[in-house]
């Protein structure tokens, strides 16, 4: 049987027998149909196109988490020896044992930006942008502790190329390229929600998305990028994504509490803050029928996301950050396990569509499309001891995520300086602030310079900053 015919029985089988003259006619659209997995999609069409998925159910309650942070500890949360857990990860560190992945698929077209969304100039002063904010922390970190740590970035079909080209302009921002790798996520065919025919995008394209950041697991693993990081060393991944300049790369008290067997079982471990109020629409840690993950705002009722306990503290306030460590044993075990893990999520959008009666294509005013994408963070139920870490909101995330208002690059830009600027005052600067406490002043100190606050004692600095001027450092 030919390549052709096999495509044609494939389609068939499936129920989507509207492609058979379509790949006739376009030897691009055969070779993306052969790209997908047709044997699945009578099973994905009945459970996430023709049936709507009722929401979770079960019981619902709180998760424990732990601080390393005295002065943050409260109810709920065990304060734990963070010298100890820092001892712990530190020594990981030197030993080569952490690799960093960076989920970086996105377009920053929400921002107004035509490119990647990891080469949007996000600090406040000299405006570098996400990748090189990420590989300055990389470089310290191999400065501080004496090991190349390995970087591996997952794009996407749409910024893969410019993505590579982006870091050859830049010479890898310092680090050797032979040091990161990059690979592009899986792609899902969205279907319309009325006949479950796969849509095409164009006469010889389908109409195909991201599966989501729980795609992560099987690419990593199609990639060569698994083995590659056990075969040099690395059992950790300290996961996140590109849009958050303070996000912390390589926080060796996280990889401490990953790596302790008392709280975790180093399979699944998580950062987290405390939501501002109970209708912040951000995810939370929290037991479903006993099993710890993360709840969408969107599957919590009003009462439960405003529940308190006697101290008057919000039950469900353990907000997801989208930091995470895996180890390299559990990504292969949730790679391998297909659905069994990792369930497919539905999301009903408009999807622009090319209609061959009338070899025209199509933007629809209202949602017409389902798409299907897998979360990471739903693997977290299948960890033996997963663990929660508690960190400052203000130390650790100031994202991206929107032109502006909240999440903004303003916003993350205020919040930067913010930190900043409270790192310089310890170190004796005076600081212009606000009448609502914000610092009047752009500010800017790289990972090069300082880690920590702690780092900048000794370093030679002004005296003073002016009123909205700016620092960097």
């Amino acid at each position: 049987m030919s390549d052709l015919e096999t495509l044609r029985s494939q389609l068939q089988q499936a129920g989507q027998s509207h492609l058979v003259e379509a790949i006739e006619r376009s030897e691009t659209l055969r070779a993306a149909v052969a790209s997908v997995d047709w044997a699945a999609v009578p099973d994905l069409i009945a459970r996430y196109v023709r049936a709507r998925p009722a929401p979770p159910s079960g019981d619902l309650s709180p998760v424990e988490c732990v601080c390393a942070d005295p002065t943050m500890a409260s109810g709920g949360v065990s304060l734990v020896d963070e010298g100890a857990l820092r001892g712990r990860g530190e020594a990981m560190l030197r030993e080569g044992r952490v690799a960093v992945f960076t989920v970086a698929g996105g377009q920053g077209t929400r921002l107004g930006w035509n490119g990647p969304k990891g080469t949007f100039p996000a600090s406040p002063v000299t405006g570098k942008p996400l990748f090189r904010l990420f590989a300055e922390q990389i470089l310290a970190a191999e400065a501080r502790w004496g090991k190349r740590v390995r970087w591996y970035i997952m794009t996407s079909a749409a910024n893969d190329a410019q993505t590579r080209g982006f870091f050859l302009d830049n010479r890898c921002f310092g680090l050797d390229r032979r040091q990161i790798m990059m690979f592009p996520q899986g792609m899902m065919p969205a279907f319309d929600a009325a006949s479950g025919r796969v849509l095409q995008d164009s006469e010889s394209t389908l109409a195909m998305s991201p599966d989501g950041h729980g795609g992560s697991y099987a690419a990593l693993r199609k990639s060569g990028a698994l083995d590659q990081m056990e075969g040099r060393g690395a059992e950790a991944i300290s996961y996140h994504q590109v849009d958050n300049p303070l996000v912390n790369v390589l926080d060796p008290v996280f990889i401490g509490l990953h790596a302790d067997e008392t709280f975790s079982s180093g399979e699944f471990t998580s950062k987290m803050v405390r939501k501002s109020g109970p209708d912040e629409k951000v995810g939370v840690f929290a037991r479903r029928d006993g099993r710890v993950g993360v709840v969408e705002y969107s599957d919590m009722t009003p009462q439960q996301c405003g529940q308190t306990d006697e101290a008057g503290q919000l039950c469900y306030a353990a907000g997801n950050l989208a930091m995470h460590m895996l180890s390299t044993a559990f990504v292969r075990r949730v790679a391998s396990s297909g659905d069994a893990m990792l369930p497919w999520h539905r999301a009903e959008k408009k999807v622009p569509y090319w209609d061959a009666a009338t070899e025209t294509r199509v933007e629809p005013e209202a949602p017409n499309g389902i798409k299907l994408e897998r979360f990471v963070f739903d693997a977290m139920a299948h960890a033996a001891k997963p663990a929660i870490l508690e960190v400052r909101r203000e130390r650790e995330f100031a994202p991206i995520k929107n032109a502006s208002g909240v999440d903004s690059a303003a916003s993350s830009a205020q919040l930067q300086s913010d930190l900043y600027g409270g790192w310089l005052e310890q170190a004796g600067v005076t600081i212009p602030r606000r009448e609502d406490g914000h610092v009047d002043a752009a500010i800017e100190v790289s990972p090069l310079t300082a880690m920590s606050a702690d780092d900048l004692h000794g370093c030679t600095l002004p005296t003073k900053i002016a009123p909205g001027s700016s620092f960097a450092c």
